[in-house]
């Protein structure tokens, strides 16, 4: 079947439906609804669609496309629920489970026909995370329920009259609604508030006089102050005193009316290194880059012991011979503090005695390779860029040269760029079924680095490595596995993720062949290193990306500006190719 994705975003939802509709050997293309109603007619015309599928739009489809054609509406509430900020409310009241509804397009805002619905428990995670996981786990299946049954044309839509659904109209959810009382309310009131609006639109409060928006929240055990003080920061976020506890937030966004030159969410410790040092918060020297020095920098030990609930992005544990190293930064991106931090950790976790070490094994992101936001804030982007490519590839490289245990990737979300490449480095990928994997650099005008020249081929081959970066397309968990980017998918919930991580990790351990496997591991990585050392791997790469970098007049910095600053960019058909056909 024929069909059009009309998207606001070519995001984690969107690509997962596109992915897992082409997987089930559906003709998808896409057009960018921000891009206009003339773009959307255009597309519309060329594709002719049998029927168009809209995930999450911000905006109404035009209502000449909807009469005309089957269009069917992803809404993010269950059936009856409608109104702009369905999440916001399902987080804010607390639901314990939520639901996605898959209805037809009208004039009246999500009013439409039901095709499919699905729901879900609602855990204590923030809303992005909710989103590209168990609100997308339940999304992708209506909307594959939903395309079924267009396509076998028996079946009947159910009409939002019946009297068996709930009409609710919920208006948008405004700032004075998750604006924190610092003085009244509780750390779980903050919290709740906070992880409401961790990716968008964030929480807007005042921080040294300025207005900021933050962004994620995560619980402090010990720290204590004044109710809204600033006490301390650790690994870029800061903490800040609740009435009766702390919390840490990993990111602030300045206002665009503030002037700030980098208007766009970045580590919240150099956000604030940035402002004036507030009135009596005592001599030193001007704030650096990474943090302001009125704040003591207070570190999580990597091995945090049990009875300890504070924040950390990167921790290591060890269980029957099997080590731990888990880590969790925002968007998935990895800065140039990100990755020598974690490249640390590794490094520390070859120093314990184990036959298998995990990376990753929590929910949501891998990792989406470099930092952008960070880059694109820096006095000097060419620069910054190059430093966290380089940081990023010492990293790999590290993966890669292990040979005295077996390295497991496991992914609980999506990965992308230089994310792919860092799990592709291990022996073994594991990948809970829901991830979307994104295995190219061409949307930022980027020929790629982190080894891939090696990994990807010796994965998939030379053929498919040329396809997958040249039409750079998302691939499904499923396809992944097919084609060989993963070894093994994890078909559970994503809270259950980390649980069947650590079961599988067991097995693999407890294997009486592992010996045989590390000893041959090494003979292959001995082998392979005589025929092409990573070292030239590395060279050829990094002379690519130096290029791109240093050029004032490359793509990558126009696109890496309007991708960061959320400007659109390019055709309003970002799959406007065969290759996306």
């Amino acid at each position: 079947m024929d069909i059009l994705l009309v998207v606001s975003a070519f995001n984690s939802l969107s690509q997962r439906v596109y992915a897992e509709l082409s997987d089930e050997g559906h003709q998808v293309d896409v057009v960018l609804a921000s891009h206009g109603a003339d773009a959307v007619r255009a597309a519309v015309r060329e594709v002719r669609p049998e029927l168009i599928v809209a995930p999450m739009l911000k905006s109404a489809l035009p209502e000449d496309v909807w009469q005309e054609h089957t269009c069917l509406i992803v809404h993010p509430g269950p059936p009856g629920d409608r109104g702009p900020s369905s999440l916001d409310w399902a987080i804010a009241e607390e639901a314990p489970e939520w639901g996605v509804t898959v209805l037809q397009a009208e004039a009246a805002m999500d009013a439409g026909d039901i095709w499919a619905d699905g729901s879900f428990r609602v855990p204590q995670a923030g809303k992005s995370d909710v989103y590209r996981n168990e609100l997308s786990d339940a999304a992708a299946d209506a909307v594959l329920l939903a395309v079924g049954r267009f396509a076998d044309g028996s079946f009947k839509p159910r009409p939002q009259s019946d009297p068996g659904i709930r009409v609710v109209w919920r208006d948008f959810f405004r700032q004075e609604q998750r604006r924190i009382d610092w003085e009244n309310d509780s750390t779980q009131t903050v919290l709740r508030k906070l992880r409401g609006a961790d990716s968008q639109p964030g929480v807007l409060d005042e921080l040294c006089g300025r207005e900021v928006f933050l962004h994620g929240g995560h619980p402090e055990d010990r720290l204590r102050g004044r109710p809204g003080e600033l006490l301390a920061t650790r690994s870029g976020a800061l903490c800040r005193a609740t009435l009766d506890g702390a919390v840490w937030i990993p990111e602030l966004r300045p206002r665009k009316s503030s002037g700030d030159p980098a208007p766009f969410r970045r580590p919240a410790a150099s956000v604030l290194a940035s402002f004036p040092a507030p009135p009596g918060s005592g001599p030193g020297m001007p704030g650096s880059n990474d943090r302001p020095y009125w704040l003591p920098e207070i570190a999580a030990p990597l091995e945090l012991p049990p009875n300890r609930t504070t924040w950390a992005d990167i921790r290591y544990r060890q269980r029957d011979g099997i080590g731990f190293l888990s880590f969790s930064f925002p968007g998935g991106a990895m800065s140039t503090n990100h990755c020598r931090r974690l490249l640390a950790a590794y490094r520390y976790a070859l120093t314990r005695s184990t036959s298998v070490l995990v990376l990753g094994g929590a929910r949501d992101f891998f990792s989406n390779g470099i930092h952008l936001n960070v880059i694109e804030a820096s006095s000097d982007p060419a620069g910054e860029s190059w430093s966290n490519l380089t940081a990023m590839n010492d990293l790999v490289e590290a993966v890669l040269r292990t040979t005295d245990r077996l390295v497991v990737a496991a992914l609980g979300g999506n990965a992308a760029a230089g994310g792919v490449m860092l799990a592709l480095a291990a022996d073994e990928v594991w990948c809970r079924s829901g991830s979307v994997l994104n295995p190219h650099y061409r949307h930022m005008g980027l020929y790629g680095s982190e080894f891939w020249t090696y990994s990807l081929p010796r994965r998939v081959g030379a053929e498919t490595a040329e396809r997958l970066t040249s039409e750079a397309l998302p691939v499904s968990a499923a396809t992944a596995a097919r084609i060989g980017l993963v070894d093994r998918l994890v078909p559970v919930p994503p809270q259950e993720f980390a649980a069947e991580v650590e079961r599988l990790a067991a097995d693999v351990a407890g294997d009486p062949d592992i010996a045989r496997r590390i000893t041959a591991k090494a003979t292959a990585r001995h082998a392979d290193e005589l025929q092409r050392p990573l070292a030239e791997y590395r060279r050829t790469e990094l002379a690519r990306m130096r290029a791109i970098f240093f050029d004032p007049q490359s793509p990558y910095h126009a696109l890496r500006s309007a991708f960061v600053r959320k400007v659109p960019s390019g055709s309003a058909r970002p799959l406007a190719t065969e290759g996306a056909r």
